[in-house]
C-alpha cells in the first residue's frame, strides 16, 4: 500500500493470489495491519487471524481474511530514510511451523524487500520530478526563443528596433488576452496580419503627446 502526499491511497499486490491480496488491502479502510504499520512507522508482528483479539482489533479485515483462508498476517513499513512511503502487508495462507522463531525471520525478509522497494520508489519519484522540471525549463526556453524570433521578424519588416517590436507583440497579447508565446508563434507561422499588431500612427502620436 503506497501513500503519496495529496494523492489517493494506492493498493498494489504481487503474488499468485493478486485478487485476494487486493481485496484484503481494500478491507482495511477501517483498520488492519497495513494501516497500523503505516500509522506507527513500525512493523506489525505476525498475528493469527483465528484468535479472538484479531476480530476485535480489525473486525472487517479479519472476516474477509478468514473467508479467503488466510491464517496469519503481518506488515512492515516502506520507508526511505525519514520518509514513510507506505507499508508492505504479508498474508499467510498456511499454518506457520511451530518450531519457527515466531515469524521473526519472515518479518526481517519482508522488511528487506520493503527497503528495496522504497529505494526504487524514491529513485523513480526523483527521476519523474527531474523530467518534469526539465520539460518545464525546455518549454520556457522554447517560448523565449519564439518571442525573440518574432521580435526580430517584425523589427526587420517594419524597420524598427526590437524593443518597439516587442511592445507591439505584448500589446496585442494584452488586448486580446492571449499568451505572448501564442502571438509570437502566430507571427512566425504567418497566421496573423502584421498590421493588426503594429499600433496606428495616430495611437503612437497620441502616446507621445
Amino acid at each position: 500500500m503506497l501513500i503519496d502526499a495529496g494523492e489517493p491511497v494506492s493498493p498494489a499486490a504481487s503474488s499468485r493470489g493478486e485478487d485476494v491480496a487486493l481485496d484484503l488491502l481494500a478491507a482495511q479502510h477501517s483498520g488492519g495491519p497495513c494501516l497500523e504499520s503505516y500509522g506507527s512507522g513500525r512493523a506489525v508482528p505476525p498475528v493469527s487471524i483465528g484468535v479472538a483479539h484479531a476480530a476485535a482489533r480489525w473486525p472487517e479485515f479479519t472476516e474477509r481474511a478468514l473467508r479467503h483462508g488466510i491464517v496469519a498476517t503481518f506488515a512492515v513499513p516502506v520507508r526511505r530514510r525519514d520518509t514513510l512511503l507506505g507499508a508492505l502487508n504479508v498474508f499467510v495462507p498456511t499454518v506457520p511451523d511451530k518450531a519457527s522463531d515466531s515469524g521473526r525471520s519472515e518479518v526481517l525478509v519482508a522488511q528487506a524487500l520493503a527497503d528495496a522497494a522504497a529505494l526504487g520508489l524514491q529513485n523513480r519519484r526523483a527521476y519523474t520530478q527531474c523530467r518534469s522540471l526539465a520539460g518545464q525549463l525546455q518549454e520556457a526556453l522554447s517560448s523565449r526563443v519564439r518571442i525573440e524570433q518574432a521580435k526580430g521578424m517584425l523589427a526587420e519588416r517594419w524597420q524598427v528596433g526590437t524593443d518597439e517590436a516587442f511592445i507591439a507583440l505584448r500589446g496585442h497579447a494584452r488586448r486580446h488576452r492571449i499568451p505572448l508565446d501564442r502571438v509570437a508563434r502566430s507571427v512566425i507561422e504567418g497566421a496573423v496580419d502584421d498590421t493588426k499588431l503594429r499600433p496606428s500612427p495616430q495611437a503612437c502620436t497620441g502616446l507621445g503627446e
